[in-house]
């Protein structure tokens, strides 16, 4: 029988994709700390930003995707799986992003960065549950408390913002995007023919691009500022790392890897996050800061673990039979 959790569909070995996955979450961390630099330098709003991001990605991705379809064809996807693929990835793409930056907005950057966080791995847990049979058991349901414990203490540890209602729904749209992006990607990369990870990132930003230009064109498209190429280098930068690279590595680890593991994983960004905040930007680092970071790596490296040994068990019983 085959394995549901196995490489087979995208080719990718469990540990290569629990790699993807770190690099990924790494990469998304050091987004904040750009776009900080951005908004001290300049006016760029954050919806603005997000569209630079996502018209950046795309421009290098297609790039890439040109090289290498010199070398090697483009694999095979049924058209209808593949229309499905790119549209919920574009949509969830939008929505998590600019539902997360209204959040921010309107109950302030603690309170909607710890729900859209903490919302995602429950809706993400859930969603497996009953769309894919996914079951974390006990190991892995104590890593997603711990991760979840954690994230807690990183985020309000520090100021306490105000909570607003529509904050909160707003948070949650977020995480419910971020949570359908995921649950899809692994759902179709179960089925099989699980598709191209860097041409399904490309129209992901397209779309994005698409869906979030009227909303930036309003905030302003442009900057005012006095140093513009520190600005040009800064979006640069968060276009190629944190978005193009970052992105195609999360669409191809997320495909192999178990739901609910990617979402914990994915919690490295605020861990990343609050490094850079206190080694390059000169931010104090807390007690909060500290136990929360300790408790999301732990949390991390525990279901990297598990997820690593169910893989090498049901790999043995695939030989055996």
């Amino acid at each position: 029988m085959p394995n549901p959790v196995s490489s087979a569909a995208s080719g990718l070995p469990v540990g290569r994709s629990l790699f993807f996955l770190i690099v990924a979450g790494v990469a998304w961390g050091t987004a904040g700390a750009a776009a900080s630099l951005v908004y001290r330098v300049s006016d760029l709003g954050p919806l603005a930003l997000s569209f630079w991001r996502c018209l950046g990605g795309l421009v290098l991705l297609l790039g890439a995707l040109a090289l290498r379809r010199r070398r090697e064809p483009a694999p095979a996807e049924p058209r209808r799986r593949r229309l499905l693929r790119i549209l919920g990835t574009g949509i969830g793409l939008t929505v998590f992003q600019s539902a997360y930056f209204a959040a921010v907005e309107a109950t302030g950057l603690a309170v909607g960065t710890v729900v859209t966080l903490g919302a995602g791995p429950v809706l993400i847990a859930l969603g497996a549950r009953l769309t894919m049979g996914e079951r974390l058991g006990g190991g892995g349901l104590v890593a997603v408390t711990g991760a979840l414990a954690g994230l807690g203490v990183l985020v309000l540890g520090g100021e306490s913002g105000s909570v607003r209602p529509a904050g909160i729904a707003l948070a949650i749209l977020s995480a419910a995007g971020y949570a359908g992006i995921t649950l899809l990607t692994r759902r179709l990369g179960r089925e099989g023919g699980g598709g191209d990870a860097m041409a399904t990132t490309a129209w992901a930003f397209a779309i994005g691009a698409v869906l979030l230009l009227p909303i930036a064109w309003g905030e302003g498209l442009l900057p005012h500022t006095a140093e513009p190429a520190r600005v040009v280098w800064l979006l640069v930068y968060v276009a190629a790392v944190p978005t193009a690279l970052a992105y195609a590595l999360y669409f191809a680890g997320a495909a192999v890897v178990r739901a609910a593991t990617v979402s914990v994983i994915m919690l490295l960004e605020p861990v990343s996050a609050a490094v850079i905040a206190v080694v390059l930007l000169g931010e104090r680092l807390t007690v909060a800061t500290l136990l929360g970071t300790v408790l999301l790596l732990a949390a991390v490296t525990g279901l990297a673990l598990a997820e690593a040994r169910l893989a090498a068990v049901r790999r043995r019983a695939a030989a055996v039979v």
